[in-house]
């Protein structure tokens, strides 16, 4: 369930620099038909781009489900960058370091994870993050 569109040719979310048709859009559009993010470093930044979207069936969906809340209400707040810092895969285990940062009541926030992933059966999910400290 889409909450906003994004035109494909539009500056994807997760500040790439490509256009959103040719990052995070196929995994969107694609992951109920099989087509999965081949990275956790693509996983993740495409999660951050449905933060912004606003896209929650897509964020269950990768989620894994020792760790989904199985429900998800999004927060009303306003996305204004991602940075990926670190992201690497051995084996079926990952980590995405990142800083996102986002506007809530008027206040700016900077949200620093190291998050963890692990892929089964060919799929990459979002296991949990640890946040880190404010720098």
């Amino acid at each position: 369930m889409k909450k906003n569109a994004l035109a494909s040719h539009a500056t994807c979310p997760c500040d790439s620099g490509q256009p959103y048709g040719a990052c995070c859009g196929p995994w969107h559009t694609g992951y109920a038909a099989g087509q999965q993010a081949p990275t956790p470093e693509a996983l993740m930044r495409s999660r951050y781009s449905a933060y912004v979207l606003g896209l929650i069936d897509y964020l269950l969906a990768t989620w894994h489900p020792s760790t989904s809340p199985g429900e998800l209400e999004l927060s009303p707040v306003k996305w204004l960058g991602l940075e990926v810092r670190h992201a690497q895969a051995t084996g079926d285990a990952g980590v995405v370091e990142f800083v996102a940062r986002y506007r809530e009541n008027g206040r700016g926030v900077r949200l620093h994870e190291v998050s963890r992933f692990v892929r089964e059966d060919g799929r990459w999910l979002y296991i949990d993050g640890q946040m880190q400290e404010p720098e």
